[in-house]
């Protein structure tokens, strides 16, 4: 179980705290930009988690269960602190574009769900790959909105990330559905 690949994934797990608190203070350049440099190392181990289980011939159950929720729990803490953040940050996640951060939040919980009944069921639901660039897109988008709030002069990042957030979140509908539909077909 405590596998290098299971390791860091749990170290993702483990680092959303700290990750939460860099990103606490709105106006503060420096936490963002430590908390960019932590989330992209979290990307980082994302990425060779499941490389490394794969390569090694190491895939866990543990790691299969635990891999999406370390993304989700990430994606939920980012989203919600740059939700609530309210100042001139281009970080901020305001107006209109709450829209898209709730449509991810709620998809991402829609999934969990339905995963887990389907699990009882004993019916796999596989990983598509769009849903691989959905998630992709969505780390992209707030590594942008995290980065735009360590550079707040640069406000176009925070501009890009806005508009990638809004791409992920049609991306997010769209194999939400996909994933919908599998599920309908067993359910009675």
């Amino acid at each position: 179980m405590l596998t290098l690949p299971n390791l860091l994934t749990l170290s993702r797990i483990v680092a959303v705290p700290l990750l939460a608190w860099f990103l606490w203070w709105p106006g503060w350049a420096d936490g963002y930009a430590a908390g960019f440099i932590l989330y992209c190392l979290m990307g980082i181990t994302d990425y060779f988690d499941g490389y490394l289980a794969r390569a090694n011939g190491t895939v866990s159950k543990l790691g299969v269960f635990l891999d999406p929720i370390a993304d989700k729990i990430m994606v939920a803490a980012v989203v919600l602190l740059l939700v609530g953040a309210r100042d001139a940050n281009p970080a901020v996640i305001s107006g209109v574009h709450q829209i898209a951060a709730l449509i991810i939040l709620l998809r991402e919980i829609a999934v969990s769900g339905l995963r887990e009944f389907m699990a009882q069921l004993q019916v796999s639901v596989p990983v598509s790959k769009l849903a691989k660039w959905k998630t992709t897109l969505q780390l992209v988008a707030l590594g942008a909105l995290i980065l735009g709030g360590a550079a707040p002069q640069q406000q176009w990042i925070g501009q890009v990330g806005l508009g990638a957030l809004w791409i992920a979140a049609v991306l997010t509908v769209i194999t939400g559905w996909d994933y919908l539909r599998v599920g309908l077909k067993h359910m009675d």
